[in-house]
């Protein structure tokens, strides 16, 4: 029987095995980190294998593979321009480098693998991902785990300002993890470690903060119809995972790892696969980059195989899943 998940309006359907075959090249020997979606549906996984960017079809079946360590040490999150251009952030590398599909590199932010100081504010100290401005093309990075601001360039890869400072107060960041735009060119970034996203105009001015969710790591937002912005939540109960007797208390429904839809006044609309960290197909083990097709299905990659390091696990020989598709269904019936 095949696994649905969501409410009555927002119905989804797991797509078991997606992706995850030897034929694609997924093995599951490494983390998924990102992903993104071009316009003819062809899916990028931007990975930490020996090749970090492998395409698949819609289907799951391999179309090519580009990249190497040398160039991708840590691969983090991918976007897909309008252009179908493929932005590529690296955290270990410190830059941000625009490719054509084929792997071309026609631009590069920051400088190849010279970190600027940490927490000065500075471009680039382990930058997260990019977001571009869906009218003047400017682009806006997220500069997080080792810095804690977004920073905004021209679409030439000039740098126009930075905002930002390390705290939990509003406008203040604590691991920018990832950045969108939506269709009128307000920025939302994912501030993981503060539990919320805070939204701002494209000059940095701070809109709104929602709040109530599980460590937010990868996010995206459709901007086709009514806009919704879909969020991979990690679990919260990640600082107990050495400590059995506190991880079986705390890991519970709810708590994340998940993935929910926003409307973009920060209304929840659905959560799917709410059931705890784990390896059943109904549940996740951390959602970290995140993208939709045109037809409503969200493709998610998972730094499982990093997480699967540290919560218990019954079964170690078993292949941890690190990319899931869910299908939307159109006629929703009953979920379970």
């Amino acid at each position: 029987m095949s696994i649905r998940t969501g409410n009555d309006v927002h119905t989804y359907e797991v797509v078991e095995g997606w992706g995850m075959s030897a034929a694609s090249g997924i093995d599951g020997s490494f983390d998924v980190a990102g992903v993104g979606v071009d316009s003819m549906g062809q899916v990028y996984l931007f990975n930490r294998g020996e090749r970090p960017v492998i395409v698949l079809n819609e289907q799951g079946e391999f179309i090519r593979a580009w990249g190497d360590k040398k160039m991708f040490p840590n691969a983090h999150a991918v976007t897909i321009g309008p252009d179908d251009s493929v932005w590529l952030t690296d955290t270990f590398d410190h830059t941000v480098r625009k490719c054509t599909g084929e792997g071309k590199v026609l631009l590069t932010l920051g400088t190849s693998g010279k970190p600027a100081k940490s927490m000065s504010g500075l471009p680039f100290c382990r930058c997260t991902h990019v977001a571009i401005h869906p009218a003047t093309g400017d682009l806006f990075v997220s500069d997080g785990y080792g810095n804690a601001s977004v920073h905004k360039y021209s679409p030439d890869g000039r740098l126009l300002y930075s905002w930002g400072e390390p705290g939990n107060r509003p406008g203040q960041f604590n691991l920018p993890h990832n950045i969108a735009t939506d269709r009128d060119g307000y920025v939302y970034v994912a501030d993981r470690e503060n539990s919320r996203v805070q939204v701002f105009t494209a000059n940095g001015k701070l809109e709104d903060i929602w709040t109530g969710m599980a460590r937010p790591c990868g996010m995206y937002i459709d901007t086709r119809g009514s806009q919704t912005c879909y969020i991979g939540e990690l679990s919260s109960a990640w600082w107990c995972q050495n400590a059995k007797d506190l991880w079986e208390i705390c890991n519970q429904p709810g708590c994340g790892p998940r993935i929910s839809l926003y409307s973009l006044d920060g209304e929840l609309q659905a959560t799917l696969l709410d059931n705890a960290q784990g390896e059943a197909p109904d549940q996740m083990i951390a959602p970290h980059g995140i993208a939709v097709d045109a037809a409503g299905a969200i493709y998610v990659g998972e730094v499982s195989i990093t997480a699967g390091l540290w919560f218990p696990r019954k079964d170690k020989s078993k292949q941890l899943r690190i990319v899931t598709k869910l299908a939307k269904v159109k006629r929703p019936e009953a979920v379970n």
